[in-house]
């Protein structure tokens, strides 16, 4: 997982929903889990200081996740 989201396949929202690009189908024909998962809220620890940040997920959805 870690290196779709790395590579654009995947991302989080600043909500925490987690968002897979179309790509990933159209590129690798697969992806089923992931797309089963799409919009659903991602587990985050319980002290906020260890969450993402929300800029941080906004620049991934913005200079990284690849869209169609």
């Amino acid at each position: 997982m870690h290196t779709l989201f790395d590579r654009g396949y995947l991302a989080i929202n600043p909500k925490h929903h987690l968002l897979v690009s179309p790509r990933l189908r159209e590129e690798f024909g697969n992806g089923e889990e992931f797309y089963r998962r799409a919009g659903q809220e991602i587990n985050v620890p319980d002290r906020p200081r260890d969450r993402p940040h929300s800029e941080t997920l906004e620049w991934h959805l913005d200079e990284v996740f690849l869209r169609t």
